[in-house]
């Protein structure tokens, strides 16, 4: 049962994102836990069962099918700021299109990160699943940031799809009107122009977030960043 862990990992790993998506049990949490202490307690369980699956992915049997080549570990330095931004800047922003957002503040005049993309933490998660694919040949690697990737785009067009449902199309494309699907559509299509640089506070943590990673990726991961 070589596979034994990363299967039981991916199982434990879905088996927790099974509790937002049912609407009894996540009242059951919250009412355990108290509305911060749940997202607390299912931001760091959600955390560790993730850096399981990676670890359990790199203890895996060892089955390639395609070879990395140098190019490869550039495009995921050159991916990794950007998805690191969009993720800084997405949660806790005010965002009602997100479920890492807030409803409370957005002005659809001055949408803020959402100007970029109206989903930044799952294209964040796009962005960085998608780069390790590449860079990951093996039969685990492509089966774990496979799988993040399918859900990532999967998830954003839901989230398009149920906002919309649920504000109606004239109420959707009046919130939506200077930001879009698709990162910087908006600016590059002129629909959006910032009036303000972005939060100082948030660029300096995404600057540090990301030289975190980047030093601790080998002794943590086990691999250099490193192209």
């Amino acid at each position: 049962m070589a596979w034994a862990e990363f299967i039981l990992a991916w199982a434990a790993f879905m088996a927790s994102h099974l509790i937002p998506a049912n609407p009894r049990l996540k009242a059951r949490a919250v009412a355990l836990f108290g509305p911060r202490g749940w997202v607390w307690a299912f931001s760091l369980g959600s955390t560790a069962l993730l850096f399981w699956l990676i670890f359990a992915a790199g203890r895996a049997p060892y089955v390639e099918l395609w070879a990395q080549a140098g190019w490869m570990r550039w495009m995921v330095n050159l991916v990794m700021p950007l998805a690191i931004a969009l993720g800084t800047f997405g949660v806790g922003a005010a965002n009602p299109f997100a479920f890492e957002g807030r409803a409370a503040g957005f002005d659809p005049e001055r949408p803020g990160i959402v100007g970029v993309v109206r989903q930044p933490l799952l294209w964040a998660l796009l962005l960085w699943s998608g780069a390790h694919l590449i860079a990951n040949g093996d039969l685990a690697h492509v089966i774990l940031f496979g799988a993040f990737a399918v859900f990532s785009a999967s998830g954003a067009r839901a989230m398009e799809t149920r906002k919309r449902r649920l504000w109606g199309a004239a109420e959707f494309d009046r919130r939506a009107a200077r930001s879009s699907a698709l990162p910087f559509a908006a600016l590059l299509s002129g629909r959006w122009r910032p009036r303000r640089g972005p939060s100082l506070t948030r660029l300096v943590l995404a600057a540090l977030i990301w030289a975190a990673l980047w030093h601790l990726h080998a002794p943590v991961i086990g691999l250099s960043p490193a192209p």
